[in-house]
């Protein structure tokens, strides 16, 4: 049986070189078969609120949400590493707070780790988590939870300054303890350059080939979505979404056309059965 990994093991991996595979999942099945596929990590994100609640942003998805859907993913992947998004202005206030709800996304959630997005701006916030003993992954490059402050979904590190911060901001994280960090949407250079000054694991999205692991969204991977909205930094393995469509819009004609059920979908009663419902044929005919 599959084990899953812990903090220590995934600093091994980036050492020796070996690429650590993660994808989001949010309810139990999808979660089942990411861990029979062989992923090492599972992220529940707060994505969630983008692609099975259907807002148009993550801002609106609540610690409530983080923790059912948690809860749900831990259940089908029992043997695999669970990070839980501590979703929007959870981590922001005072650490009691902060500690509250990394609390109920490990107690009820049964997640492994946090994932939070920020710069320095958190890197007291993650230290205190880190000291709590809960390993926490941080998230910098597009931050989802501040696209409107950033100006949108931009790719960062395009200039010298951006390059910096971004720098800066990886290694007050790996600082503060952090046991990896999520490069989103930023130049595959700057992504390549902070991979190789970290000591700790980069998870890459949209940020190049040099990462020390990769990350997609489970229903990007699959094009389970309608529309679905192609991206430049996604790969395609299957198209998911079509054939559920084709086969519901299967299911919706054969039964307009009585077709389904058929015979061998039917369970056929004794004559017995029909005699104690309508009474015996001869019986029926006297009777009127």
């Amino acid at each position: 049986m599959k084990m899953a990994l812990n903090v220590i093991k995934m600093k091994k991996m980036k050492g020796e070189g070996v690429p650590l595979s993660m994808l989001t999942a949010y309810d139990y099945p999808s979660a089942r078969l990411a861990e029979e596929a062989g992923v090492d990590l599972i992220l529940v994100g707060d994505s969630l609120g983008n692609v099975v609640l259907g807002y148009d942003s993550t801002l609106p998805v609540t610690l409530d949400d983080m923790v059912y859907h948690t809860r749900s993913v831990a259940r089908g992947a029992g043997n695999t590493f669970i990070v839980a998004d501590m979703p929007f202005m959870t981590y922001h206030g005072g650490i009691d707070e902060t500690l509250r709800g990394v609390r109920r996304l490990m107690q009820e959630g049964h997640a492994h780790a946090v994932k939070m997005e920020g710069g320095l701006e958190i890197c007291d916030t993650v230290r205190a988590v880190v000291n709590a003993g809960v390993p926490v992954l941080a998230h910098i490059g597009l931050t989802p939870q501040s696209v409107h402050t950033i100006g949108g979904y931009r790719v960062q590190g395009k200039d010298p300054e951006d390059a910096r911060r971004l720098m800066k901001e990886a290694k007050a994280l790996e600082q503060a303890g952090a046991f990896g960090i999520v490069l989103e949407l930023v130049t595959e250079e700057v992504a390549e350059a902070i991979t190789r000054e970290l000591g700790i694991p980069t998870i890459g999205i949209g940020a190049g080939r040099r990462c020390d692991g990769q990350v997609l969204v489970f229903h990007d991977v699959l094009q389970y979505a309608s529309p679905y909205r192609e991206k430049r930094f996604v790969k395609t393995y299957a198209d998911i979404g079509g054939v559920i469509r084709d086969g519901l819009t299967r299911y919706v004609q054969e039964v307009k056309e009585r077709a389904f059920p058929a015979e061998e979908h039917v369970f056929a009663a004794d004559e017995s059965v029909l005699d104690s419902l309508y009474g015996a044929a001869g019986e029926g005919a006297n009777s009127k």
